[in-house]
C-alpha cells in the first residue's frame, strides 16, 4: 500500500495559516500596527482605500529593518520578539508568533520600504503570494512601509463573504482604536479614499479617551487606581447616570494588550448593582498592569482572550476598586426638588426672635346648621347617562353597571370588543373579550404602533420628508466609528425627516427631525440610533451601492430606535378614551401580538379560568 501522508506546500500552508491570523482587512491594520508599536514608533499613519480591499497602507517612524531582517520578517515563525519557550511567560511586545507578516503575504501583495535607524540605505521588497518578487536597494525615511494590496485576490472565497465598506471600515477604525487607547504617548492617524478619519496627538491616557470617544464622555468619567502585590489596576469608569442599554465603551487592557474577559465584566456590573437599571451597562477604560508569567496570552490567534493565574483574587480587587470609586464621587446621588411655584422657605436665623404662630376662627360657626348642598336635576343627567349606554351596547341591564368587563364578541374583532377600558399600576390595559379578560402591556403596544407608523413614513416619504425645524439646534458629539455609520445611515435619516449639519471634527447640528416625534432628547435618539445600526450589523453588498434589502433594514432599525424613545412609558396615566385610541390602532398592525423585536404585546385570560379561579 502506498504513503498516503505528505507535506503540504508552504504557499498552502500559510493560507490555512492567514486564516486564523487574517480574517478581515481589521485584521491587517491590527497586526501591522502592533508591529509599528514594538518598534518604538513615535507617529503611525494608516491609509487605506475601499476599507482595506484595494489597499492598505501603514507607515511609522520606528527602528526599520535591515536588508536580511525585512527578507526574513516575512518566513513562517520568524521574529525578533522571542528566543525561547521560556520567554512566553516574559512577553514586553505585542506580537511574538512570527506569523503576522506571512499570514499576510500568503493572501495578499505586500510592497515593503524600510529602512534602519541610522543606516544611509534602506530596502525595498515586493512579495506576491508568499513568493518574493523583487528585492532592491532604495532611498526611505528611517522607520517601515506597509503597503498591502488586493487583500484576498488569490483566496476568492474569502474576498466574497465581506461585508459592505462601511462594515469593514467601522471594523478597521475600530481595531485601530484599541491600540490607541493604550498608547497615548504615540500620535495615530487615518485616511480612508483621502478623507482624514482619525488624528490624534500625544497626551494623557484621559485626553486619549475623550479623542477616541468623545468630548461629552469627560464629564461622566470616575478615576480608578489600585496597586497591590498581584496586579496594578488603574484607568476610569462611568457613573451610574451614563449607563446604556447598548453603544457603551467597555475596555479592558492588560499589560497594554486589548482583551476580552466576561468574567471582569461582571465583577464591574456587579460594583453597580442596584445603581443602573437591570439591562444597562456603564462605560469603562480599565487597564491592568501584571506580572507576564501571571498570564497566558497564547490561548487565541487573535490574542484577545487572556487567562490569569490569580483570576479570582483579581476579581475581587477589581470589583472592590470600582465601589470605592462610586462611593467617593456618587454613591448617593443628588435629589431634585421641584420648587416652582412653592413658597420660599426663609433660612433659619437664631438672632431674631421667634414667636408663636396665630390661627383666625370664626366662633360663631356651627358645622351641624350649614345648609346642606344638592345637585339639581340629577334624574335627567341619569337618565340621559342610561340612554347614551344603551345607544352604544344595543341593550342594558342594570347589573351592567357594576360590570366592567360585560362582553360577547370575538377577541379578535375589533368592532365588538368592549369600549369601556381599566388600566392596572399603571402597566396594563385591561379589557374584556368574548373569550375572557385580555391584558395589553401598553408600553409594547405603543412601541408596535410607533414603529409601523415611522416604517410607513419613512416609505411614503422618499421625496418630501415632514421635517420640524428646531428653535434651538443642538449639538451631538460622535466618534470616529459612529461618525462612519452615522454617513451610512444619514440618506435613510433624511428620509424620514431628520436634517444634521456637518460643523467639522465629529460634530454634528441637530436643525431638524421628523414632524410629530414629540419631546424626546434628539441626540440620545440618534446615539441610539446608530448604536443600534452597529448592534444589527446591518450590511450590504461589497461594492459602493447599497442594495434595497439593506435600505430596507436600515429603514427598520431606525423606526425601531425611533419608536423606542417617543412610546410611552410605565407609569403614565391613561384616560379611557386614550387606551381606546392605542387599542384600535394596535389592531389595526401588521402584527398585534409581537413587538418589533419580538415581546409578547398581549395575552388573554380565559372566560373558563376565571370561573375557575372563582368556583
Amino acid at each position: 500500500m502506498s504513503d498516503v501522508i505528505h507535506l503540504l506546500p508552504d504557499s498552502v500552508a500559510n493560507q490555512i495559516a492567514a486564516g486564523e491570523v487574517i480574517q478581515r482587512p481589521a485584521s491587517v491594520i491590527k497586526e501591522l500596527v502592533e508591529n509599528a508599536v514594538d518598534a518604538d514608533a513615535t507617529t503611525i499613519n494608516v491609509i487605506v482605500v475601499d476599507a482595506g480591499r484595494t489597499m492598505i497602507q501603514v507607515i511609522d517612524d520606528g527602528r526599520g529593518m535591515s536588508n536580511t531582517d525585512a527578507r526574513l520578517a516575512f518566513e513562517r515563525h520568524a521574529t525578533s520578539k522571542i528566543l525561547s519557550a521560556d520567554d512566553l511567560f516574559e512577553l514586553h511586545t505585542m506580537g511574538f508568533r512570527g506569523e503576522a507578516l506571512a499570514s499576510i503575504a500568503a493572501v495578499a501583495q505586500v510592497e515593503l520600504r524600510t529602512r534602519l535607524r541610522g543606516a544611509d540605505i534602506g530596502v525595498l521588497l515586493c512579495i506576491s503570494a508568499s513568493k518574493i518578487t523583487e528585492q532592491l536597494p532604495i532611498s526611505c525615511p528611517e522607520g517601515s512601509n506597509f503597503k498591502v494590496e488586493n487583500l484576498f485576490y488569490n483566496v476568492p472565497a474569502r474576498r466574497k463573504f465581506l461585508k459592505s465598506n462601511a462594515t469593514e471600515l467601522s471594523n478597521i477604525v475600530t481595531a485601530y482604536e484599541r491600540i490607541a487607547l493604550v498608547y497615548p504617548n504615540i500620535a495615530f492617524t487615518m485616511h480612508s479614499n483621502g478623507t482624514e478619519v482619525i488624528n490624534l496627538r500625544p497626551g494623557s491616557i484621559l485626553q486619549r479617551i475623550v479623542d477616541v470617544c468623545g468630548r461629552k464622555l469627560h464629564q461622566d468619567l470616575l478615576p480608578i487606581e489600585v496597586d497591590t502585590s498581584m496586579c496594578r489596576i488603574s484607568g476610569f469608569v462611568g457613573k451610574p447616570e451614563s449607563a446604556r442599554k447598548r453603544g457603551t465603551h467597555n475596555y479592558l487592557f492588560v499589560n497594554g494588550r486589548y482583551m476580552r474577559h466576561a468574567y471582569f465584566h461582571k465583577a464591574i456590573l456587579n460594583a453597580y448593582e442596584r445603581l443602573i437599571p437591570i439591562g444597562t451597562t456603564p462605560c469603562y477604560f480599565i487597564y491592568f498592569n501584571v506580572d507576564p508569567k501571571d498570564i497566558d496570552v497564547n490561548i487565541h490567534p487573535t490574542k484577545t482572550e487572556i487567562k490569569f493565574e490569580n483570576e479570582q483574587a483579581i476579581w475581587q480587587i477589581l470589583s472592590a476598586t470600582v465601589k470605592d470609586a462610586i462611593g467617593r464621587f456618587c454613591e448617593i446621588p443628588s435629589i431634585d426638588f421641584d420648587t416652582e411655584g412653592k413658597p420660599e422657605i426663609p433660612v433659619f436665623d437664631p438672632s431674631k426672635g421667634i414667636s408663636m404662630p396665630k390661627t383666625d376662627f370664626n366662633p360663631a360657626y356651627n358645622p351641624f346648621k350649614a345648609s346642606k348642598r344638592s345637585v339639581d336635576g340629577w334624574e335627567t343627567l341619569y337618565n340621559n347617562g342610561v340612554e347614551e349606554i344603551k345607544k352604544s351596547q344595543g341593550s342594558w341591564q342594570p347589573e351592567d353597571s357594576y360590570n366592567l368587563f360585560n362582553s360577547s364578541v370575538e377577541s379578535s374583532s375589533l368592532t365588538d370588543r368592549s369600549p369601556t377600558h381599566y388600566q392596572y399600576k399603571g402597566k396594563y390595559i385591561m379589557t374584556s373579550v368574548k373569550s375572557g379578560l385580555m391584558i395589553i402591556d401598553q408600553h409594547r403596544a405603543d412601541l408596535r404602533i410607533c414603529y409601523e407608523r415611522y416604517l410607513r413614513q419613512a416609505n411614503a416619504m422618499e421625496d418630501s420628508p415632514q421635517t420640524q425645524r428646531v428653535l434651538f439646534p443642538e449639538v451631538i458629539q460622535l466618534s470616529p466609528s459612529q461618525v462612519i455609520i452615522l454617513n451610512r445611515i444619514l440618506p435613510e435619516m433624511e428620509k424620514i425627516g431628520f436634517e444634521l449639519s456637518d460643523l467639522g471634527g465629529g460634530s454634528y447640528s441637530i436643525i431638524g427631525v421628523p414632524a410629530g416625534l414629540g419631546s424626546v432628547n434628539y441626540v440620545t435618539l440618534i446615539n441610539n440610533m446608530i448604536d443600534d445600526t452597529a448592534t444589527e450589523g446591518i450590511s450590504a453588498e461589497s461594492d459602493k451601492t447599497v442594495s434595497q434589502n439593506s435600505i430596507s433594514e436600515i429603514r427598520k432599525s431606525l423606526a425601531l430606535s425611533m419608536a423606542r424613545h417617543s412610546a410611552i412609558t410605565y407609569g403614565e396615566i391613561l384616560s379611557n378614551n386614550e387606551m381606546e385610541n392605542m387599542v384600535n390602532e394596535l389592531f389595526g398592525c401588521s402584527n398585534v401580538n409581537y413587538t418589533p423585536d419580538g415581546k409578547t404585546i398581549l395575552c388573554i385570560l380565559p372566560q373558563k379560568d376565571i370561573e375557575q379561579l372563582l368556583r
